[in-house]
């Protein structure tokens, strides 16, 4: 198949932009916006004041970077490769590994679909561990960290403003496992993007196809948009057709970290049986995925035979897919889940790749009736002892979190992972605040978001307004990534982070200087601000624009206080 490049062009008014490393040769892309000039009359003369451009995080990759030839059918150009060959504790395999991988590859039938460029995968050399936090605990800057130093960073610096992300302040934080860096050797065309609570609030955003509906096409055009409306993880939740060839396609193309849920392709592989999943399947989906370039992983190894009786407790029972798969296992086989015994191979298995674990939520509550109960709480326990596990292997740890919680339990939430899971970086879903809004409840999610964000959380995960209810097309997940970034923005802005108001203090002086323009290019959505805007517009397209719809001429408060101060100048 040939899937026709999907045309993304830059923000309006703005660019593409290079920062170069101070200690490797590297280049961090950014997006610069431009800014109109200030215009005011004085004796009767326009004046015009230049405003300074403002530089903003770009997670769009070199899909917005005009001198780059994107072409979906060879992928993205690969960023890191060199880097990872230059540290010579890796190599090319002659051949996949898996089985599974195998088996698809040598499957005449799947040619019309198959991604047409091969890359054999790269591991570790026998002995070595290739993972950011083994260089960290070494004391080592991998261009990888300086990258996202550099990232988080944007044109502070330039603009006097003081920072605490430092190369060094990267490194410490990626070796004490309060911070990861999620980069699979095998995905060379992923930017670093860093994850951690000293760090901008993170967003990840979830495509994926399933048995009713969604092809290759879309998934790979869901991927794309993701990255250009802003968010900075990418989870491939397929459990439809193809999955193999799907996550290739979706790998090849993404800027972004890739995450996945093993189990779902696991179960596929045994047509939807519980009972017929082993170690041995998943291992080798383990090793097909990691091979492939997935960055990090959700890993439900904390859901113990006990949560079976505590789930008949709840009201909405077991809500999360790869929990109630493991809970009927465990039922079915009448012993602990292989993801729970096998924890340590699994380690073994990650650091030969640099994949990260993100040990997953899976007795988070599906209503805010089952928040916080003892269910939730037990698996949080034991994510903090397999958290020690993986440290040991030096494989980075993601913590998972709910799900539904009202506002007033959120607090308890986070005070807890803190203390059972040492400070690894939390990531959850919402929390949903209320369980009422089917069709809005990426408002809902995103009120807890923000505040649980503001209290700690590294990365949020989007809810779109089809949660509950469908798979989410284009325009769902473009709303749900709007209403996270507003959320993680705000928490950012709570935190006091590095910067985090420039943008906001340029859009607010935008406002009040009537520079209609800027304010639409500095909002998180300008296609849909100028829409608006120019809707109300329509009956009087070349009226006065120093005044909204909403206000109208004489009621201005702006307007107003701009006569009232060149009246005090007369004065």
């Amino acid at each position: 198949m040939e899937i026709q490049n999907i045309n993304v062009s830059s923000y309006p008014n703005s660019k593409k932009i290079y920062v170069e490393g101070k200690l490797h040769p590297i280049k961090v892309g950014m997006r610069e916006i431009h800014q109109y000039p200030t215009v005011t009359i004085e004796n009767g003369k326009r004046i015009e004041k230049p405003n300074a451009p403002i530089t903003v995080y770009d997670t769009s990759g070199p899909f917005t970077d005009p001198d780059i030839d994107i072409d979906i059918n060879r992928g993205l150009p690969r960023l890191r490769e060199d880097w990872v060959e230059k540290r010579g504790d890796t190599e090319i395999l002659d051949d996949i590994t898996s089985e599974y991988g195998k088996a698809r590859r040598d499957d005449p039938s799947l040619d019309p679909i198959r991604f047409p460029i091969i890359h054999n995968p790269r591991r570790a050399k026998d002995g070595a561990c290739v993972t950011q936090m083994h260089y960290a605990k070494k004391g080592i800057i991998t261009p990888e960290m300086e990258y996202v130093a550099i990232r988080e960073n944007l044109d502070n610096e330039k603009r006097g403003i003081k920072s605490h992300i430092t190369p060094e302040f990267v490194r410490d934080e990626i070796a004490a496992g309060r911070a990861i860096i999620a980069a699979n050797i095998n995905h060379p065309e992923a930017e670093p993007m860093i994850i951690g609570k000293a760090f901008a609030v993170k967003l990840n955003t979830n495509i994926g196809n399933s048995a009713l509906s969604s092809g290759i096409e879309e998934e790979v055009a869901k991927a794309v948009w993701s990255c250009y409306w802003g968010g900075d993880t990418l989870m491939d939740l397929s459990t439809g057709n193809n999955i193999h060839e799907t996550r290739e396609w979706i790998i090849r193309n993404c800027p972004v970290p890739v995450g996945t849920v093993p189990i779902y392709q696991a179960l596929e592989k045994v047509n939807g049986d519980v009972k017929k999943l082993t170690w041995e399947i998943y291992r080798d989906t383990l090793i097909e995925q990691c091979e492939q370039g997935v960055d990090y992983f959700t890993i439900h190894a904390g859901v113990l035979r006990e949560h079976a009786q505590l789930v008949e407790q709840r009201l909405t029972g077991c809500v999360s897919r790869g929990g109630s798969i493991m809970v009927q296992w465990c039922v079915e086989h009448n012993q602990e889940s292989f993801l729970y015994t096998h924890f340590e191979e699994i380690c073994e298995i990650l650091n030969k790749y640099d994949v990260a674990v993100s040990l997953g939520d899976g007795m988070r509550p599906g209503s805010t009736h089952d928040a916080n109960d003892r269910a939730q709480f037990l698996e949080l326990e034991i994510l903090g002892k397999l958290t020690e596990i993986a440290w040991r292997h030096d494989v980075q740890v993601l913590i998972e979190g709910p799900g539904h919680v009202p506002m007033h339990k959120i607090k308890e939430n986070m005070e807890k992972q803190i203390s059972a899971c040492h400070e690894a970086p939390f990531y959850t879903l919402g929390p949903l605040t209320t369980d009422i809004a089917p069709g809005y409840d990426h408002i809902t999610s995103a009120i807890g978001a923000a505040i649980i964000s503001n209290l700690g959380t590294a990365m949020i995960c989007y809810v779109t307004p089809k949660e509950h209810l469908s798979l989410p097309d284009l325009n769902d997940v473009r709303e749900g990534v709007i209403a996270y970034k507003i959320a993680a923005h705000a928490a950012d802005l709570a935190k006091g982070f590095p910067g985090a108001n420039v943008r906001d203090d340029a859009l607010s002086k935008a406002r009040y200087e009537f520079r209609w323009k800027d304010q639409f290019n500095l909002s998180l959505d300008p296609e849909k601000a100028k829409r608006y805007y120019l809707e109300s517009r329509r009956d009087a397209p070349d009226a006065d624009d120093r005044f909204c719809t909403m206000c109208g001429p004489n009621f201005c408060a702006m307007r107003i206080s701009q006569n009232i101060a060149e009246s005090c100048k007369e004065l």
